[in-house]
């Protein structure tokens, strides 16, 4: 008998402790569908907030083309319908048409495929160059602005001597120098670049510097790191980014313009400037004026969307112009 009430007494215990181990999966899977519920809501919210922000600007729609030619850029392995390098001796030179879009080179090759590698190098020279150079500067400049004295003064030489200089011209000088390469047209563009940044963090750090709450910073002790990591980065932070986003755009372009005069990539490489030197010959004679089509739409979108962007991304991170374009502001996108 005590061995059956023992096991009358462990199955009421079996069946008491069920239930708690039943409802654990289920607990944890209505969090797991209130955490869903409450992303789904926090994307419908910022989806809400960008055609609201659209709606407002219209030009915010550029940055639409710009994610457009990012996926275009990193799937081009995808979407190309043709391998870039493929020849086609019984397709050279055609104008546009079903098969191919964009029509074909010399070589026979797809345009269409050129471009859309072309995007890979145009866009990763023209944001690394801005990155390097806006890195390198906004430092120097922060670092000119908020320690002054003999720094600042040094720094400022060196800047007002690379701006002695047009960009073009000095960009090309140290691509040749250098030697021809995309690696090398990064470095050169980045140093063309670096004064616009110093110059800019150099006169932002100058304002917050003077601010109450980076004064008492400096009177209570706090290190010179912490302040320009909590208090002057993040307040400058939006005029370097407005400043890079247009900086892109004239970095494509001069990337373009070295590697049509050699200086950049190399042929067969499907790069746009390339594609444009490769058509130059049939322009002058006018054998076959579709080859220049690509490219130089690629270019135009690229650097008009990048241009039209930055100008709106600048009106609405500035409190002055923010009201003027309508009661959405930035922040919005990033609001739950």
């Amino acid at each position: 008998m005590a061995s059956e009430s023992d096991h009358q007494t462990g199955s009421q215990a079996n069946v008491l402790v069920s239930p708690v181990v039943v409802e654990t999966p289920t607990r944890e899977r209505a969090g797991a569908q209130q955490r869903l519920a409450g992303a789904l809501k926090t994307s419908r919210g910022r989806i809400t907030g960008a055609l609201r922000a659209m709606r407002d600007d219209p030009r915010l729609l550029f940055g639409v083309v710009l994610v457009a030619l990012v996926v275009i850029a990193v799937f081009a392995p995808l979407l190309a319908p043709y391998s870039p390098l493929k020849y086609d001796p019984a397709a050279v030179a055609q104008p546009p048409s079903a098969a191919h879009w964009l029509g074909t080179d010399a070589l026979g090759r797809d345009q269409l495929s050129r471009v859309m590698y072309g995007a890979r190098i145009s866009l990763s020279v023209g944001v690394g160059a801005i990155l390097l150079g806006g890195l390198i500067g906004s430092g120097l400049g922060v670092l000119s602005g908020y320690l002054r004295g003999g720094i600042d003064q040094l720094i400022t030489i060196l800047t007002d001597a690379l701006l002695a200089f047009p960009s073009l011209i000095l960009a090309l000088a140290i691509a040749a120098a250098l030697g021809s390469g995309i690696i090398n047209v990064v470095i050169a563009l980045a140093i063309v670049r670096i004064p616009i940044y110093v110059r800019l963090a150099r006169g932002q750090t100058l304002q917050v510097r003077s601010l109450d709450y980076v004064t008492a910073s400096r009177a209570v002790g706090t290190p010179t790191w912490r302040i320009l990591l909590r208090h002057i980065f993040p307040n400058i932070f939006s005029a370097l980014l407005v400043q890079a986003t247009l900086s892109i755009s004239f970095a494509i372009l001069d990337e373009s313009v070295l590697s049509f005069l050699g200086l950049g990539a190399q042929p067969p490489t499907p790069e746009w400037g390339v594609m444009i030197s490769d058509a130059q010959p049939y322009l002058t004679g006018g054998l076959d004026p579709w080859m220049l089509l690509g490219p130089a739409l690629a270019i135009t979108i690229t650097v008009l969307s990048l241009n039209i962007f930055g100008d709106a991304l600048r009106d609405r991170l500035d409190p002055r112009t923010a009201g003027r374009i309508g009661s959405t502001s930035l922040s919005s996108l990033t609001q739950d």
